[in-house]
């Protein structure tokens, strides 16, 4: 290549000052396992911090609204996950559409999520466990985080006419785990990240995952189709989005950044260990998936709508 032509070449985009990344859920899930894990290796990519902020309420928006009102400069960023599709169809919220006032940047990876229930019950299946709620007289609960947990939850306990079970609502995933342990609540389909510990002692049981395969982090737990209940299939994936208006080059260099950044392997452990795989698309693709999800979601709260 000649001097001209290396001159001519851009300098790829990269921020000029600290770098926030909002997670708008608690602490110790999936969500903010992988935010922190890419954001280490991209304060290193950038020579700049990268933050991470937990700004959890209001099933996300708080966070995500956060994101929304900021500069479109490529320094303040978002970690959100499928549940941001479903803030429109929550009551209250009064029709809010944030990922039509947001920029899909890219999807950072894709997980699974899990059937979790506590240790104590006697089921070792998805099937003995809806029989197990099907008995007489048996009172079981199901615990929810985000919309789109409790989407699932409502499908799960409707479908499968579970008439006496109780779906509880949660601010986090920790919460859930903590009183699932304690036999406080019976069951959950939440991320693999915070329950896997608890299941390796046996105080919690994973008895499905809802991917297309089989979980790396659980090869020994049947997915939701092998299990006989395909209707509970949910890939979750862990995408990255901008304020609208970010101009294409910062938008490009994001995108190569976090490309990178995936490659490192400390990146690639903590990713696999929160029960998820590195994948990094195109903005075109990410948004083309977020579209797909809103979809088929939109299509599910109207037979299960949320409350």
């Amino acid at each position: 290549m000649s001097l001209a032509a290396v001159a001519a070449t851009p300098t790829p985009w990269k921020p000029t000052r600290p770098v926030t990344l909002v997670v708008p859920y608690t602490p110790g899930g999936g969500t903010d396992s992988v935010a922190r894990a890419v954001s280490k290796q991209l304060s290193v990519i950038w020579g700049q911090p990268v933050v991470i902020e937990n700004l959890p309420g209001a099933d996300g928006l708080i966070g995500t609204r956060k994101v929304i009102d900021a500069k479109p400069d490529g320094t303040t960023l978002l970690m959100q996950v499928p549940a941001i599709v479903l803030t429109r169809y929550t009551p209250g919220l009064k029709g809010v559409d944030p990922v039509s006032q947001l920029q899909p940047i890219t999807a950072v990876a894709q997980a699974s999520n899990a059937v979790v229930i506590s240790g104590k019950l006697p089921a070792k299946s998805l099937a003995e466990f809806v029989e197990y709620c099907r008995r007489p007289g048996q009172r079981c609960s199901v615990a929810t985080t985000d919309n789109q947990s409790r989407i699932m939850s409502r499908q799960f306990v409707s479908e499968e006419k579970l008439d006496s079970t109780v779906i509880v609502n949660y601010r986090g995933t920790a919460a859930i785990v903590t009183d699932m342990i304690a036999n406080n609540v019976d069951m959950a389909f939440t991320g693999i990240t915070a329950a896997l510990p608890h299941h390796k002692t046996g105080a919690l049981r994973f008895i499905a995952t809802t991917g297309d395969r089989r979980a790396s982090a659980l090869p020994d737990v049947a997915t939701t189709a092998e299990a006989g209940f395909a209707q509970y299939r949910s890939v979750n994936w862990f995408g990255l989005f901008a304020p609208r208006g970010l101009p294409p080059d910062a938008a490009q260099g994001l995108v190569a950044a976090l490309r990178e950044a995936v490659k490192a392997p400390d990146v690639r452990t903590a990713i696999v260990a929160a029960g998820a795989e590195p994948l990094v698309s195109t903005s075109d693709e990410f948004a083309a998936q977020v579209k797909a999800e809103g979809d088929r979601l939109g299509a599910l709260v109207k037979r299960h709508p949320l409350e």
